[in-house]
């Protein structure tokens, strides 16, 4: 997989911080999974953050220089007290699966989704269009659009940030196929148009409701709640 759109760097940077709300982050660790490029712009950033954090750092009273005191001995004290961990001792993690594997969702979703497309339980939206919002997280949604199929122009009151997992979608940015990032804000007015073939799958997570242009799509909105 070789993804040609990606994370925005304010995303990346805010991601790094800890700072991108919770539905947004999930869909930018989905990206990172399957994106080497942003994975090294991440480092970067967090590199650049430590440093800038270093820079900012107060300089140290004498109430802080106690704190630390205390704080080190309490830590030489839990260091102690703590039973020695080794690697027996610790299970490592299941090899992640194959990204070949069709039915395979990425490892960030399957808290919210499952581990597999097949096993998802589409809702009806629309003609040829299903979706699954997260129990968790209500703004974290999985779309299933049906290939060949045009979708309403809208632009959006916030963020938007959207994975593509299987499929592909057009529209006046390029084409965004499997493993592209959509990372969109309010000034973005567009109207998808899924590629021939095979659905569209996708994630998406949004912290603000979509505009819709036309008048149908608004009424349709209060329904699909997007």
């Amino acid at each position: 997989m070789n993804p040609h759109h990606h994370l925005h760097e304010s995303t990346l940077i805010s991601y790094a911080a800890g700072g991108l709300p919770a539905p947004l982050s999930i869909v930018a660790g989905v990206h990172l999974e399957q994106c080497p490029h942003c994975r090294r712009r991440l480092r970067d950033a967090e590199a650049i953050g430590s440093v800038l954090l270093e820079q900012t750092q107060p300089q140290p009273t004498d109430s802080d220089a106690r704190r630390q005191a205390l704080r080190e001995a309490m830590l030489a004290r839990l260091d102690s007290e703590t039973p020695e961990v080794t690697a027996s001792t610790v299970q490592a993690p299941p090899p992640p699966r194959p990204g070949a594997d069709p039915d395979h969702l990425p490892a960030a979703l399957h808290p919210y989704f499952g581990p597999s497309i097949s096993a998802l339980r589409w809702r009806w939206m629309g003609p040829g269009m299903y979706c699954i919002r997260a129990e968790q997280m209500p703004t974290l949604v999985m779309l299933k659009i049906a290939p060949g199929k045009c979708l309403p122009m809208h632009s959006h009151g916030g963020s938007e940030l959207t994975q593509i997992l299987r499929g592909a979608y057009n529209d006046a940015l390029g084409v965004f196929a499997a493993g592209d990032a959509a990372d969109l804000d309010g000034e973005v007015e567009h109207q998808p148009v899924t590629a021939p073939g095979v659905p569209c799958i996708c994630v998406s997570a949004l912290d603000a409701p979509l505009v819709f242009s036309g008048w149908l799509a608004r009424k349709m909105q209060r329904f699909v709640k997007l």
